[in-house]
């Protein structure tokens, strides 16, 4: 074990660094990432780390894909393009505590959760790198109305299919992984292995649903007077105080995404429970 986490060291903060680098990472995400990506490889073993690792690499280069045209939406957001701890540890930091608990009682179900949590958090990068980009005009998800771009809990077919997509990629890397474990591991990785792109993308849609719910209704969303624009940010890009004027302060866009990873995790643990049974 000592070996894996010294190789899941440096693993992480290579990758860590080369996100720093193409400032997909904030100085505290770097050090974020290589915590969450230390423990995952670590305690959890290759194809955790793996699966981790896809969902950063993808997230990440959506994340610059047409970055000029995202930023005029920029200031609807909590936060920038580039991933502070804050955020790496509400994506990845469930997943993490997963690899812990496996390193101390191994079980299928347990990675069976983790799919259903790494497949919910790509599932809702990928459907908000992408959904923004929708020139269809965003619906909320509650009531169906139309909202601008940017705005918490709208919903696009462009977002849902993007949220298919990476679910479904987070799916297919776990299923070959775990296919390519089980030559090494022996039966227990293969009997379960053809039942992991289930658990991402039914995982992956329910956390991006409760994601996108959480936005609608309960998150703090802001009001800056001064720009006449709705954000999430309680200091607008401009500098002005904002004033909440729906949902619990409290509830900020980091805590959403690890309530919709939660969500993912259990959907997809029960279902693999109910399946392998």
């Amino acid at each position: 074990m000592i070996v894996r986490l010294g190789l899941g060291l440096l693993f992480s903060a290579a990758i860590g660094g080369l996100g720093y680098w193409r400032r997909a990472l904030s100085s505290s995400g770097l050090v974020g990432a290589i915590l969450v990506g230390t423990i995952t490889f670590g305690l959890g073993g290759w194809v955790w780390g793996l699966v981790l690792i896809t969902f950063f690499v993808s997230s990440s280069w959506l994340s610059h894909y047409r970055q000029a045209a995202k930023e005029q939406l920029a200031d609807k957001f909590a936060k920038g393009s580039r991933r502070d701890v804050g955020q790496v540890l509400a994506n990845g930091g469930l997943g993490a505590l997963l690899a812990v608990v496996f390193a101390w009682r191994p079980d299928p179900l347990l990675f069976a959760a983790f799919v259903g949590v790494m497949g919910s958090t790509t599932a809702d990068t990928w459907a908000t790198e992408l959904g923004v980009l929708s020139r269809e005009t965003p619906r909320l998800i509650t009531t169906g109305r139309e909202v601008t771009a940017g705005t918490s809990g709208g919903v696009t077919w462009l977002g849902i299919w993007a949220s298919l997509a990476g679910a479904l990629l987070i799916g297919a890397v776990a299923t070959a992984l775990t296919q390519a474990a089980s030559l090494v591991r022996g039966s227990g990785w293969q009997a379960a292995a053809v039942s992991y792109s289930l658990l991402a993308v039914i995982g992956g849609v329910t956390g991006s649903v409760v994601d996108s719910f959480l936005g609608a209704t309960v998150q703090g969303i802001y009001f800056c007077d001064s720009c006449g624009k709705e954000t999430e940010r309680r200091t607008h890009r401009c500098g002005s105080p904002t004033r909440l004027v729906r949902g619990w302060g409290w509830l900020n866009n980091d805590l959403v995404n690890l309530a919709a990873s939660a969500a993912g995790g259990l959907t997809a643990v029960c279902l693999a429970w109910l399946v392998w049974r």
